[in-house]
């Protein structure tokens, strides 16, 4: 199979055809022709078909188009992402439109425009390359997905996005050393969870994993709780305490929030971790420590240096990697699958289960997720409580899309190349027309909501949306 995407005519009449192949090569497009849909199915199954240019007859005294629809039908039978233009005579135009609902790209009536053809196939083998590189990738996410959940525990953790592929690869990546981890994320996308999975695929997953909320310790307990205290070492102290440290020995210490540590707090957390040795409050006996560390925090560490709120030592000790846990926005292909994930956990008062409807399906993936995960789960939790069919709805779920209450804004800080560049100026314009609701603009574009997230988040193109919440 040739590595050029061919043009694939389909007609019957020998001059169209030299019309058609005559124009093409002037452009440089590479074509083959055909005079029977029996010889262009076989032509797809043995060439490397990029667009098909089809006439809707092909037997003489014809004019109803029905053995087009056949051969279009056929050919989106055998590939589905294989883009069509209809060839058709006024006789068969209703025919020809009625295909573009089905799927085909466009019709040209006879005789067509030279100039707006060849502009429909370059631009359409532009899209069939771009589908097929689409593939490509999935089936490459899937395989390495398989090979992650096969090799290593992810503790339950839903997913199908390649940004969460690729964070959890390098989760388990660094599991197995002792180095500091620093997880960054906002509130609720699930940073403990990550903390949980480098646990579990460490060489200390059978020892203690002890979670302590660093910021959230005021400073006349932040040495007691970390480090333990001796009987009578503060007032109710009737017993000997043993801290956090000391608690995890052996194991896996993760200090969540991070970020709220006091600068007093900072100081001592800071020295056990440049000697490993503490002492409990009200003793001078030092004890040594063998822990793993693993923080978390939603702030902007390095934001916070620059403002002389957290020390860059402290940091550096810290952060050996970093990994970053995307809000749930970013990553839009994960929000079904764990909503469908979460919906068997939760049983209606009248004890069955529900299961989402196509309108609730729309609103989660329109909805922004200002609280992630954790807020998708309550999302869910409320839906299956109040829903009173089988089928959830929006108003179940306590969302409601404000008609023409979207708008977006153009982000090109990751593009690079006129293709890219294209490609993000049809993603904005049809999103213009749509007034920034995506399940209109994917529509427009002839592509699902989540395909069009995908490439939205590639080509950084970000969409600011205004949804009510009850």
């Amino acid at each position: 199979m040739g590595h050029q995407a061919k043009v694939l005519i389909v007609d019957d009449n020998h001059g169209i055809r030299t019309a058609l192949s005559t124009l093409f090569d002037v452009h440089g497009i590479a074509c083959v022709s055909m005079s029977t849909p029996d010889a262009a199915l076989e032509a797809i199954q043995r060439e490397n078909i990029g667009v098909v240019v089809q006439d809707m007859n092909f037997t003489q005294d014809t004019t109803g188009g029905e053995e087009g629809v056949r051969l279009f039908r056929d050919i989106k039978e055998r590939d589905p992402d294989l883009p069509v233009l209809l060839m058709t005579a006024w006789t068969s135009l209703e025919t020809a439109v009625q295909l573009v609902k089905e799927g085909a790209e466009d019709y040209f009536g006879k005789p067509w425009d030279d100039d707006k053809l060849v502009s429909s196939v370059q631009k359409l083998l532009g899209v069939r390359q771009l589908r097929l590189e689409h593939h490509r990738l999935l089936a490459s996410d899937d395989r390495a997905k398989k090979k992650l959940a096969e090799n290593f525990d992810l503790c339950g953790i839903i997913y199908e996005s390649r940004v969460m592929q690729q964070l959890l690869t390098l989760a388990t990546s660094v599991a197995q050393s002792d180095a500091a981890i620093l997880i960054t994320g906002p509130n609720g996308a699930g940073k403990e969870k990550i903390a949980e999975v480098i646990k579990a695929n460490s060489r200390r997953k059978d020892a203690p994993f002890v979670t302590v909320n660093a910021g959230g310790l005021p400073d006349e307990l932040l040495e007691a709780e970390l480090f333990g205290a001796e009987a009578g070492a503060y007032t109710g102290a009737k017993t000997r305490r043993e801290g956090r440290f000391e608690a995890a020995h052996g194991g896996t210490l993760f200090l969540d929030e991070l970020g709220n540590l006091s600068t007093k707090g900072q100081m001592k957390l800071l020295r056990v971790l440049q000697t490993g040795e503490f002492e409990r409050l009200g003793s001078n006996r030092t004890q040594k420590c063998d822990v793993r560390i693993l923080s978390a925090t939603n702030a902007d560490l390095r934001r916070e240096i620059g403002s002389g709120n957290f020390r860059e030592d402290l940091y550096f000790r810290l952060a050996v990697i970093e990994l970053h846990v995307p809000a749930l926005r970013q990553r839009p292909d994960d929000i079904l699958p764990i909503a469908e994930a979460l919906l068997p956990k939760y049983r209606a008062p009248d004890g069955g289960l529900r299961h989402l409807g196509l309108a609730a399906r729309e609103a989660l993936l329109d909805y922004d997720w200002p609280g992630n995960v954790r807020e998708l789960q309550n999302r869910i939790q409320r839906a299956t409580l109040v829903s009173t069919h089988d089928e959830i709805t929006p108003l179940d779920l306590g969302l409601t899309d404000l008609e023409g209450g979207a708008s977006f804004t153009p982000s090109h800080a990751q593009l690079d190349g006129s293709e890219r560049t294209h490609e993000a100026n049809e993603i904005e314009e049809a999103l213009s027309r749509a007034s920034g609701v995506i399940s209109r603009a994917a529509a427009d574009l002839g592509m699902s909501r989540q395909a069009l997230y995908r490439r939205m988040a590639r080509l950084g193109i970000s969409v600011e949306r205004r949804m009510t919440s009850r």
